[in-house]
């Protein structure tokens, strides 16, 4: 049986085709469609083993980033989308789907009811920031995303957004995220120690330098940087440097999400 990912888009999404390539690479067959199809249930999301919301700048991002999206998607498929949650299915959102995911509540995931918990604000430096960053892997084995990472991979992938500053609701709420395990990638800087929210290794003034986490039971991953855009070794911005050198791999790390997600899904889901 073929693994079936839905990579959902909307207007202003553009990072919907280069997500729907990663995806193959590891075995996928992906389809690509507009979020007015789901809505109209002309497409039905349980057709599908796992969901993805791509990067991009969806409705122009009015109002704030993802949050037109969000409410679209809460409105008329709220319900469902729930569902889709609770049957644990996986769900990747990737920088501008990280900004709906949280819009939707589905992240942090405490409270799918409530108002949104946390927010992506816009950048400290108010400017939009494009730039290879350098990750830690934080989890310790529940994001179904990352298992295959040890704690405390470092790992290199770009960003590019205005509004990534990751910030919550109440103080009281990071302790929440690191008791429960939430906390998938932070920033650091090049040697792996804590960027402590120096610019520019962490890129936008987030809270405790978190660049991704999970919901509680690891199957929504949300994260700003695009791991779509460092799958393989070519896309490295040191690449010609480093291409004649023996130990070079064919993945970047980008490669290793997408390809966790397969493999839950034909451990848990199929």
């Amino acid at each position: 049986m073929s693994i079936r990912i839905l990579v959902l888009r909307a207007p202003g999404t553009n990072c919907d085709e280069e997500t729907a390539r990663a995806l193959r690479e590891v075995g996928a067959h992906v389809d690509v469609i507009h979020t007015g199809k789901l809505i109209r249930r002309e497409v039905d999301i349980f057709h599908y083993h796992g969901l993805v919301l791509p990067g991009g700048f969806s409705y122009g991002d009015h109002v704030r980033a993802g949050a037109i999206w969000a409410k679209k998607l809460k409105a008329r498929l709220g319900d469902v989308l729930l569902e889709y949650v609770e049957d644990e299915r996986p769900i990747l959102g990737i920088c501008n789907g990280f900004q709906v995911l949280v819009e939707l509540s589905l992240l942090p995931g405490w409270d799918y009811e409530s108002s949104p918990q946390a927010t992506l604000a816009p950048n400290i430096s108010a400017k939009f920031e494009t730039r290879w960053v350098y990750l830690r892997h934080e989890n310790s084995g529940k994001c179904i995303f990352t298992k295959n990472l040890p704690k405390g991979t470092i790992l290199r992938m770009p960003i590019a957004h205005k509004e990534g500053r990751f910030l919550l609701a109440h103080e009281n709420h990071l302790k929440t995220l690191l008791l429960k395990d939430q906390i998938v990638f932070r920033y650091v800087k090049p040697n792996g120690t804590d960027a402590n929210g120096e610019y520019p290794h962490n890129p936008n003034g987030s809270l405790y330098d978190i660049a991704g986490i999970c919901n509680p039971k690891g199957n929504i991953l949300g994260l700003m940087p695009h791991p779509e855009r460092a799958v393989y070794s070519w896309q490295l911005p040191d690449y010609t440097s480093i291409k004649h050198k023996e130990e070079i791999r064919y993945y970047a790390d980008g490669w290793y999400i997408f390809k966790s997600m397969i493999n839950y899904i034909l451990e848990e889901v199929l």
